[in-house]
């Protein structure tokens, strides 16, 4: 199983020589393969010779170099006692439960505390004192000449301290101006003027095969230079932006690195890898630059970063789902759920629409969906263009700000009991009708509530609970009209059914004639 591994990290003395070595390998072959200025190779393929330029990223590293930075991180922990534990435990008592066992107790004296417990604290006892230990080590580039530094949000998390090396040697203490957790950008600034700022370059220019270079610190080795090429461009991972893939190497360090093009300008921040061992294997992600600048604007005024939000639950349109309701393509955002007295809300936004468009922007993948919306300032009035039974309609609606703890929950409802009814079979569902007092709870009109599950339908993770809305562009009144909507849907094309879960709504599509059975 592969895993996101964010690169931040410490390096042990043991690890260092390891690394040193290995990369120290890497780096004499790299040096005898570009030791001559662009050159060619050539490639036999089925009679046809291809020919591609090896580039020489010298004059660019010495171009850039000076504008990347260690950043090293520290925490404050308690600080131990001298000779109580096992290597300067902070456990008082230990002493006393080895000589005189687990139960000792001196006459007159209230109990031990428990093993590994500490006595409380006195209300005039001072607190334990702290010290600082190493936490990670990170990278971060300038971007302007006096002293503000572009790194990632999960390199400086939690430091009580953040130490930055410049090339040369020289160290200086940071200030965290802004960080978001969101995007995993951060804001640093140091006291120091005449730096080398990188120049800022557009991502949306990058082109699959196109060559990139990282600078950074992997395993706390400053100023190391690695190479590679875009594997793709909008890599969704489920995180709020979505990244730039590449091949080059990257490593615990060099999190808040640089990507560069070949002009010398800052595409991305390297952020993190994919892999099943924790250590690179191919597969690095960036944040893109234009989107962390967005981040950085609002950190460097306010220190903060303020988003929007409409108040829907959405998820992926899939291409059975998009052919069912007659969409062109299976582009844009599934709403699930609108919550109560939100913008959509009174927009008139509804469980079951599709969003393709927010302000004339085309929501490709429904991840475009929240980063639009958060982009946009609140009390903005917008448009939204939603697809609802066969037809697009344009909708208004104002922005509200999203509050840091705003998180959709989420509810899964049991099926309520329900009186004794002969149940309608379609499509391998047992059906009933939904009682009143249930329709009343969710606020729908009629429906089919699902008893059972079975064949397509289970195939298609329709379970017991589950209530039957609509057949394609078709509201549902009852289980009979479910099975008469679907036995007139064409067989040729898949039949969409809008299903409430709890609070969710979604639409699923079942191909009919197929099951897994």
């Amino acid at each position: 199983m592969q895993h996101l591994y964010r690169l931040s990290g410490y390096l042990p003395a043991t690890l260092a020589r390891r690394a040193f070595l290995t990369i120290g390998f890497t780096m004499t072959l790299l040096g005898v393969a570009c030791v001559v200025n662009p050159h060619t190779v050539h490639a036999q393929n089925t009679g046809l010779v291809s020919k591609v330029s090896l580039p020489d990223f010298t004059t660019i590293v010495e171009q850039v170099e000076p504008a990347v930075v260690n950043i090293r991180t520290m925490a404050k922990i308690p600080m131990r006692a001298p000779g109580f534990g096992p290597g300067g435990g902070q456990d008082p008592y230990e002493a006393f439960r080895h000589f005189f066992g687990p139960d000792f107790q001196v006459p007159g004296m209230p109990p031990m505390p428990p093993q590994g417990k500490q006595p409380p604290q006195g209300k005039n006892q001072p607190e334990p004192e702290q010290r600082s230990v190493p936490r990670g080590v990170g990278s971060g580039f300038f971007i302007s000449d006096d002293g503000y530094i572009l790194t990632n949000h999960h390199v400086v998390e939690g430091a009580s301290e953040i130490l930055v090396t410049v090339p040369g040697g020289k160290e200086y203490k940071a200030k965290v101006i802004g960080s978001d957790q969101r995007t995993d950008v951060a804001l640093l600034k140091i006291d120091a003027k005449g730096m080398t700022a990188l120049a800022i370059g557009n991502p949306k220019q990058l082109k699959k095969g196109q060559w990139v270079l990282a600078i950074g610190s992997p395993f706390g080795l400053e100023s190391t230079v690695t190479s590679g090429i875009v594997s793709a461009i909008g890599r969704d991972t489920g995180e709020y932006l979505p990244f730039i893939q590449t091949d080059v190497a990257v490593n615990p360090g060099n999190s808040g690195g640089p990507l560069l093009n070949l002009n010398g300008e800052v595409v991305g921040i390297n952020s993190q890898i994919v892999s099943r061992s924790g250590g690179y294997m191919g597969v690095s992600l960036s944040i893109p630059i234009d989107e962390a600048m967005l981040v950085v604007d609002q950190l460097r005024s306010n220190g903060k970063v303020t988003r929007g939000r409409i108040g829907v639950q959405i998820g992926e349109v899939t291409k059975d789902v998009s052919e069912a309701l007659g969409l062109p393509k299976a582009e844009g955002a599934m709403v699930s759920g609108v919550e109560a007295g939100t913008p959509a809300d009174k927009a008139g936004v509804q469980p079951g629409d599709v969003i393709l468009k927010f302000n004339s922007k085309p929501i490709v993948k429904w991840s475009d969906l929240p980063r639009l919306v958060g982009e946009t300032k609140p009390g903005t009035k917008s448009s939204l263009e939603v697809w609802r039974k066969g037809k697009a309609l344009t909708l208004s609606v104002v922005v509200a700000q999203m509050k840091i703890t705003d998180k959709t929950a989420e509810k899964e409802s049991e099926p309520e009991e329900k009186k004794t009814e002969k149940a309608t079979e379609v499509l391998g569902m047992k059906v009933a009708s939904v009682p009143a007092e249930q329709q009343k709870k969710l606020k729908i009109k009629g429906g089919a509530l699902v008893s059972e599950s079975s064949g397509l339908a289970a195939a298609a993770d329709i379970a017991a609970g589950d209530i039957i809305l609509a057949v394609n562009d078709s509201d549902v009144s009852g289980p009979e009209q479910l099975a008469k909507l679907v036995a007139a849907a064409d067989k040729n094309k898949p039949v969409g059914l809008m299903v409430r879960r709890g609070e969710q709504t979604q639409w699923i599509a079942i191909r009919q004639g197929k099951s897994d059975e």
